[in-house]
């Protein structure tokens, strides 16, 4: 599939879908990062004609990832009538997340939880705009090695390029001509108040976890099993404990 061609095909499917629903939902919500995935998802959706409401939600954030994620804000609005934006300021929200739980302090967990408040945010968003909340995870991420937050950027009601690679991903930021930085950014999921990249907590960059993924014979596919073994809790079904009465 051509790279114009798999973005109409999401458009259309986003579109099928919503009019698939019992109650047509009137907006479709996006929380955008200033990187690629979320880019790409919020474009693809404001293309759609629905209204999209995108937001910016940054937690103790690095001023480079928030200046990007505002800057995409408003190359959305100046390209589409249909584009929502907001700033949702969550440090405060955070700090005091932080205080209640002080008791229970975790480094991972609180990286995590940055990614649970910003979900609960756009569900709060989705609701009061008889909206749905649109993911942005990519097919290396999401079925891939699982690279996302459980019931964070994971908890969703729709995923409209987890079928996509990261490559495939980039080739669709060009054509959409998104911004140049954020084409060049090293991809992060901005959960760190050290700006660690994915590279750095993966140890692979996206082209290799492609490679290995398809590739048994790749000399990065083990280490890719080893990733994925660990978040397979992830993309599994939850796990049921079923009666055997009837």
């Amino acid at each position: 599939m051509q790279t114009l061609e798999r973005i109409n095909y999401i458009k259309k499917w986003i579109i099928d879908y919503c009019s698939s629903m019992p109650k047509e939902p009137e907006s479709l919500v996006v929380g955008i990062s200033g990187g690629i995935d979320s880019s790409v998802t919020s474009t693809i959706c404001a293309l759609t004609g629905k209204k999209t409401i995108v937001l910016s939600m940054p937690i103790n954030q690095i001023k480079a990832q928030k200046n990007l994620s505002l800057k995409h804000q408003e190359w959305l609005k100046n390209k589409f009538k249909n584009v929502e934006s907001h700033l949702i300021d969550l440090d405060n929200l955070f700090k005091s997340f932080k205080l209640s739980l002080n008791k229970f302090n975790n480094e991972h967990g609180l990286a995590n939880s940055r990614a649970r408040l910003r979900m609960a945010t756009l569900y709060q968003v989705a609701a009061s705009n008889n909206g749905i909340v649109v993911g942005t995870g990519n097919k290396v991420e999401d079925f891939g090695v699982g690279f996302y937050t459980k019931y964070g950027d994971g908890g969703v009601d729709i995923s409209p390029i987890a079928d996509c690679t990261k490559s495939q991903v980039w080739e669709m930021g060009k054509s959409l001509e998104i911004l140049k930085e954020i084409i060049e950014a090293q991809p992060t999921d901005g959960l760190w108040d050290d700006g660690r990249t994915d590279v750095n907590q993966l140890g692979l960059t996206y082209q290799d976890l492609e490679q290995a993924m398809i590739d048994t014979t790749n000399k990065n596919h083990k280490k890719y099993l080893e990733i994925r073994k660990r978040n397979l809790h992830k993309m599994n079904p939850i796990p049921v404990c079923k009666m055997t009465d009837d």
